[in-house]
């Protein structure tokens, strides 16, 4: 069964700490809904059977989206 990817897990950030950051960063909101908006998609192609080659071309535009919020959220890490 398909679950949501956990963003903040691979962050290693606590939720309050996010959305502090998203708060004061107006391209780390906009690549955060982006980010929530390609989970959503993954998580109904494969619900839906959608082809193994979609799903995974949406999986890497997902992980695309989460390398950019960790360069801003992690920048010394990069």
């Amino acid at each position: 069964m398909p679950v949501p990817h956990d963003l903040l897990a691979d962050l290693n950030m606590t939720a309050d700490t996010f959305q502090a950051l998203i708060d004061q960063d107006q391209n780390l909101h906009t690549l955060h809904k982006q980010y929530n908006a390609k989970d959503k998609e993954v998580l109904v192609a494969e619900r839906n059977g959608t082809s193994d080659e979609a799903i995974n071309r949406m999986r890497k535009e997902r992980l695309l989206l989460k390398d950019q919020i960790e360069r801003i959220v992690h920048p010394t890490q990069n």
